[in-house]
């Protein structure tokens, strides 16, 4: 195990250390689930609950026993909230509809944030050199906003900064 991998890991071990002694709210991680036809009868998509996580930018920390010690790369966010009915205003609305029944069919609490679609991030080798959101070069872990980003910072700042707003957010951002 490199150096940096072992900088990454301790570094986002503090970071989720510092969320839960400051009690930063987290937010439920899930799984978009299409079930198959039954007997040729099609079943409503779901949301299966993977645990809960701390949105930290581009990164979601584990906040849970299922997800504690690990990261994902940020997918996408849906708030549960009644997906009312199919009005076919566009496509984009018409998918956050979807994503929203989804949500209230897997049971999460009405209101509570979902963060789906998000990649997991292995925590060991395959961090060096990779072109991932985080990443691990000449020793140094690095996160970018998107993998598709050019420009990279060390984690350390992005992290004290991150989660430095989280803990203690300027006044009227949180009102």
């Amino acid at each position: 195990m490199t150096d940096g991998v072992e900088r990454a890991r301790a570094l986002l071990d503090d970071a989720a250390r510092s969320l839960r002694d400051a009690a930063v709210p987290d937010e439920a991680l899930g799984e978009y689930v299409e079930p198959k036809a039954v007997l040729g009868i099609r079943r409503e998509p779901t949301m299966r609950s993977l645990g809960r996580v701390w949105r930290v930018g581009a990164l979601l920390v584990g906040s849970s026993l299922e997800t504690g010690g690990r990261v994902w790369s940020t997918g996408l966010i849906t708030r549960v909230t009644d997906p009312g009915r199919s009005q076919f205003v566009s496509v984009s609305a018409e998918v956050r509809r979807a994503y929203r029944a989804a949500a209230q069919k897997g049971h999460f609490a009405a209101g509570d944030t979902v963060n789906h679609g998000a990649a997991p991030i292995p925590l060991d080798e395959s961090l060096v050199g990779s072109s991932a959101v985080l990443f691990v070069e000449d020793g140094i872990p690095l996160v970018r906003w998107s993998p598709a980003a050019g420009a990279a910072v060390p984690l350390e700042a992005y992290l004290a900064d991150r989660v430095g707003l989280l803990v203690d957010p300027p006044r009227g951002a949180t009102d």
